[in-house]
């Protein structure tokens, strides 16, 4: 086996494999509360295969983790080679937890019978335990397997793809359960959207910056002073001008931008400011530093 192989085909460390195996159980146990705690009870969907799964066992009276499970089975083996082999066991042994949580749960009484109260909560904990799931590597939905595979045969992104799919299945609560559960469907999507947002990014999001200034020494030395971070000097050149540039780059948390733009514009007004959101930081000096 060549070097180039032995990378590709490397294998996790037992303690990275457990810690992810723990993490994917809390998350695919997560949704399963959601599912059969909140959302079923009160007629209310998620989208992708999720929901379809909960009109069809409501139309056939069947176990939710049955379709859960065998409905997401063809898109992981349709998926394999293109999401490769540790995300296609992940996703597996996500939706087996989820589809065994959703039968154990199903005896369980809901735990409000106000179908906007359902929406919420069942959206904010159906959308910790995707993103949980999502962030350790694997996926609780065929949805997004399928608009990959299928983005190479249609003028459509893959999220384009996945939005006019949900669309669809969540339209189609409206037929089966009344429109007004099917507004309170898109209630609860949106907010699982955004708390999967939130838990694949962390509370404490990151930012990239970078600020190209004429006086980059001195804006440098006060962030490393005022701010407490590291910045490292990036060698520029004008496009128009040609003109050499330095370019200060750091990173920083979001709670930690209104204070550097004060910064910025203190030392150098005229300088350039660019800030953009980054999901993981690994490695180097990203260590807050004391501020003296």
């Amino acid at each position: 086996m060549t070097e180039l192989e032995k990378m590709v085909h490397r294998k996790l460390p037992a303690a990275q494999l457990l810690k992810r195996s723990i993490f994917i159980f809390i998350g695919a146990a997560l949704v399963a509360v959601a599912l059969e705690i909140f959302l079923v009870p009160n007629h209310i969907i998620d989208g992708g295969i999720t929901g379809i799964s909960i009109i069809l066992s409501h139309v056939t009276n069947w176990p939710l983790g049955l379709f859960l499970l065998f409905l997401n089975l063809p898109f992981l083996i349709m998926g394999y080679k293109q999401i490769g082999k540790t995300f296609a066991i992940s996703t597996l042994f996500g939706v087996l937890i989820m589809s065994i949580g959703t039968s154990l749960l199903t005896p369980v009484p809901g735990l409000t019978d106000d179908p906007l109260l359902a929406a919420v909560f069942g959206g904010i904990i159906l959308g910790i335990g995707v993103g949980m799931v999502i962030r350790f590597g694997g996926s609780l939905d065929g949805t997004e397997i399928l608009a990959i595979l299928f983005n190479k045969k249609l003028p459509f992104s893959v999220g384009e793809t996945v939005m006019f799919v949900n669309v669809f299945i969540l339209s189609s609560a409206g037929f089966v359960f009344g429109w007004d559960h099917a507004m309170y469907s898109l209630i609860a999507y949106y907010i699982a959207f955004k708390m999967i947002d939130l838990t694949i990014e962390g509370i404490e999001q990151s930012k990239a910056v970078w600020i190209i200034s004429d006086k980059h020494q001195v804006v440098g030395d006060a962030i490393v002073a005022r701010l407490g971070r590291g910045i490292t000097l990036l060698n520029g050149e004008g496009g128009y001008t040609g003109d050499e540039k330095k370019v200060i780059f750091c990173v920083i948390t979001r709670l930690e931008e209104a204070k550097l733009k004060s910064i910025v514009e203190e030392t150098d007004p005229a300088a350039f400011l660019a800030i953009g959101n980054i999901h993981d930081v690994r490695g180097g000096q990203f260590k807050k530093k004391n501020i003296h």
